[in-house]
């Protein structure tokens, strides 16, 4: 059976270019970071069949209830993130097959009993990915505290690889930015990633077919086609929706 490197190894190089033939260019180096990041995402993007489900979850509630919350608590706000991170640490429950890792030789399925959620945060040097560790015994306040921390850590001094390691699935939002959907390369080694992007509002039709305007969330949910199937992954995606519509992420 040929090997996945020999495979690799019958590709085209390549081109080596000089780009300045075409007009004036600019040379800037590459960070360490962005170096390390693109190492790890070229590794996980050829070495992990992914599939991308996307869908739109209505989280009309969600937002009512994440809006009352930080109008009653200006000091302890939660983020559209952190409610993510909460609520997956429920959906994780119903899915185990979702926090798992394969070992090295793909022979076993390793289950997590724990719901560790790394968050990606983009930072003038590259994309870093902070976990926010025991999702399960902190609120959703003290995740978003916890999130807030860590990122400002991430975009200032850099994090260790202590505090980038262990997640049991991983959040990546572009919601603050735009877009409808993406498909994010999942961390290795976990077996999923959530992609969120901005919330769109929108009629749907209501009591008596009168339009009512309602809220969704794209979600973009890569995953290992090797541990996870289509249908798990619609199923994963539909209980988060349901999740974080629950009030009790803010008990």
């Amino acid at each position: 059976m040929t090997k996945i490197t020999e495979l690799l190894d019958r590709l085209a190089p390549f081109p080596a270019m000089d780009f300045s033939e075409w007009g004036e260019v600019e040379i800037t180096p590459t960070t360490r970071y962005q170096k390390l990041t693109g190492q790890f995402l070229g590794r996980n993007w050829v070495g992990i069949p992914h599939v991308t489900h996307n869908d739109e979850v209505d989280v009309t509630e969600a937002e009512a209830n994440r809006r009352a919350w930080n109008a009653d608590n200006p000091e302890e706000k939660i983020t559209p993130v952190a409610m993510a991170a909460k609520a997956l640490v429920e959906v994780l429950r119903q899915f185990p097959m979702f926090n798992a890792s394969l070992s090295e030789d793909g022979d076993a399925l390793i289950l997590k009993r724990y719901f560790n959620i790394g968050i990606a945060v983009d930072t003038p040097n590259g994309l870093l990915v902070p976990v926010i560790h025991g999702c399960n015994t902190q609120t959703t306040a003290e995740i978003a505290a916890s999130m807030a921390i860590l990122a400002e850590k991430a975009r200032d001094k850099g994090l260790s690889m202590a505090e980038m390691s262990g997640s049991s699935i991983t959040v990546s939002s572009l919601g603050h930015i735009g877009g409808t959907s993406f498909t994010p390369i999942i961390n290795s080694p976990d077996v999923a990633i959530v992609g969120l992007t901005k919330l769109i509002e929108r009629p749907v039709r209501g009591a008596d077919d009168a339009p009512e305007w309602r809220l969704f969330l794209p979600v973009s949910l890569s995953y290992d086609h090797r541990v996870i199937n289509g249908a798990d992954a619609a199923r994963f995606v539909v209980a988060l929706g349901k999740a974080l519509n629950d009030k009790a992420l803010f008990a």
